[in-house]
């Protein structure tokens, strides 16, 4: 699944286009790299977001189906 669409799918962005916004900024990176929109993610995977000042990390158990 593509990290827009996943970012998108659990909940942590309302809409793809934020969360497409938030990768072209930079502030997205996946296991320390940075992301790209069609970039996939997998399980085992971490995300940390960097944004208004807070780092969040999240680590990929399961990949959803379906939205």
């Amino acid at each position: 699944m593509r990290i827009d669409k996943f970012l998108n799918s659990v909940n942590i962005t309302k809409r793809r286009s934020v969360s497409q916004d938030m990768i072209a900024s930079g502030v997205v990176l996946i296991n320390g790299i940075a992301a790209k929109a069609s970039k996939n993610v997998a399980i085992g995977d971490v995300i940390t977001i960097n944004y208004l000042n807070s780092v969040k990390k999240y680590e990929i158990l399961q990949i959803p189906q379906t939205k």
